[in-house]
């Protein structure tokens, strides 16, 4: 009988593969690969036809934009003109009929700005209370906010109409931007994000350490906010900026029109006795309009960007 001292002392036997030899390891170009996501055929040509169908009607109104009158009836719809007429319309949209075109221009940077500016800074107050703070007729608000993102804008269009032409601000610019000042979708979009982005760790941390509601709101919660706050205006920006209805029944006077409507009163302008066909400026304009919003989109990206109040808490 061996002692347990010899038994101790015997090595362990090391496993061989069906050859004889020790199994190897994966190689880190085997891992890899095996993480690597598989292609889909049907998900890309599904991902390009959906690129397709977004990107013509952009190139047809940029190539368009470079002819003139004559050409747009003359050439092929996704090709250019013998004449580049770009700079020539660019010139003539701007001074076309006095410049009003600027005047209109100006319109919807104000709308913009004082509605859509409006409409996030109430959504951002809104949603924040309403993801924080515990009051009654809390369910009654949900409700009424669901309710409010379900109903059309269109449907509310004429009592909207009835009502500022009671208090008399019809063919003002009030009666733009303060119906735009309320966005329900806005509201709730922050509601919900405020609700996952703030942990309430964080605010009772900031309470304890004798921080006012006012102060934690601003140093605390609304940097975590940001993503949902630059979300939120650009939803209401584009809303804004590409307004027509409620300007069309609203306003009667061509100085306040934004882009929207001065753009389609060019465009009918065409259909009346003795009117002046200006398709290209039509065009033309269309493309600076839109200018603004890629611009925005590019330049607010960067602020799009989740997980900021990751390992601020510890679990």
């Amino acid at each position: 009988m061996s002692s347990p001292a010899t038994t101790a002392s015997k090595p362990t036997p090391v496993r061989t593969g069906s050859a004889g030899h020790a199994p190897r390891l994966r190689t880190p170009r085997k891992a890899a690969e095996r993480r690597r996501p598989r292609r889909s055929v049907l998900l890309t040509v599904l991902t390009g036809l959906v690129l397709l169908y977004s990107l013509v009607p952009l190139i047809w109104l940029v190539i368009s934009s470079t002819k003139t009158q004559e050409g747009l009836a003359d050439s092929s719809g996704l090709w250019f003109a013998d004449h580049f007429a770009l700079w020539d319309n660019i010139r003539e949209t701007f001074t076309y009929n006095d410049g009003v075109f600027v005047r209109w221009l100006l319109n919807t940077l104000l709308y913009v700005g004082l509605g859509a500016g409006g409409a996030t800074f109430l959504a951002v107050l809104g949603g924040y209370a309403l993801a924080k703070f515990t009051f009654p007729g809390k369910r009654a608000v949900f409700a009424v906010v669901i309710g409010a993102v379900a109903v059309p804008t269109t449907a509310l269009a004429v009592p909207t109409f009835l009502m500022f032409s009671k208090m008399g601000l019809t063919n003002t610019p009030w009666a733009v931007i303060v119906p735009s000042l309320i966005s329900p979708f806005g509201l709730y979009l922050m509601w919900v994000f405020a609700t996952e982005a703030i942990p309430d760790e964080l605010l009772e941390a900031a309470r304890i350490d004798g921080a006012s509601e006012l102060r934690t709101f601003f140093q605390v919660s609304l940097p975590l906010l940001a993503p949902g706050i630059v979300t939120v205006l650009l939803f209401t920006m584009v809303a804004t900026w590409n307004n027509f209805f409620l300007p069309l029944i609203m306003l009667k006077d061509p100085n306040w029109y934004p882009l929207t409507l001065g753009l389609n009163s060019w465009n009918a302008q065409a259909q009346t006795a003795g009117g002046e066909a200006v398709f290209n400026l039509v065009i033309t304009g269309s493309v600076i309009t839109i200018l603004p919003l890629i611009a925005a989109f590019l330049l607010l990206q960067k602020y799009w960007q989740s997980g900021l109040a990751a390992g601020s808490v510890k679990e």
